[in-house]
């Protein structure tokens, strides 16, 4: 399990954007538009997948630099 670290803060940091970046790409087809805009303002606009592949990015460093 070199790249799942549970207990690694930077781990977590990277999960946030992929998680955010499912959500916002997977609400609107649930009819749930409000919520996908909700986060899209708060992320400043990014699309769900620049910040998937920010979350990918960082867990990749970080189980490389680990």
């Amino acid at each position: 399990m070199r790249y799942v670290k549970l207990t690694s803060v930077s781990w977590w940091g990277s999960m946030v954007p992929i998680c955010l970046g499912v959500f916002q790409a997977a609400l609107p087809l649930h009819g749930l538009d409000v919520e996908a805009q909700v986060i899209r303002s708060m992320t400043g606009g990014a699309s769900p997948y620049i910040l998937i592949n920010a979350g990918l990015v960082g867990i990749g460093m970080r189980g490389a630099l680990g």
